[in-house]
């Protein structure tokens, strides 16, 4: 019976030393994510003011006049624009030589007289 005894109080030792390791590291968890929260809340505050600064910044009156200052622009005037009328003919491409690349033969541009028809066929000759 008396090691019955000291075997059931060994046993409860056990018992408090493993609940107190649990209790110790659930603890420091708490603490290590009570840490990590304040460092987001830290983090979105950093945020929100530089999204601030950025809105600040970036005002279409702000950078008007940053423009006035330090470029030197004209005004649009209203004889600047034309009709497409007046524009001048497009270049004439030059196209490229025909290369052994098959890919680049497919993405080349087809000259103006080559259409999306299929030639005819050739009569066929009889060997005789």
């Amino acid at each position: 019976m008396r090691i019955l005894n000291i075997l059931v109080i060994a046993a409860l030792i056990l018992a408090a030393s493993v609940v107190y390791k649990i209790k110790f590291d659930s603890t420091l968890q708490a603490e290590r994510v009570a840490k990590l929260r304040g460092e987001i809340q830290k983090e979105r505050n950093a945020v929100a003011v530089l999204r601030a600064e950025w809105g600040k910044l970036d005002t279409p009156g702000r950078i008007q006049g940053l423009a006035e200052r330090h470029l030197a622009l004209k005004p649009v005037e209203p004889t600047q624009f034309d009709s497409l009328d007046n524009l001048p003919e497009r270049p004439l491409q030059v196209v490229p030589p025909r290369s052994t690349d098959p890919i680049a033969a497919m993405l080349a541009p087809k000259a103006p007289e080559t259409t999306g028809s299929v030639a005819p066929r050739a009569p066929a000759q009889k060997d005789r």
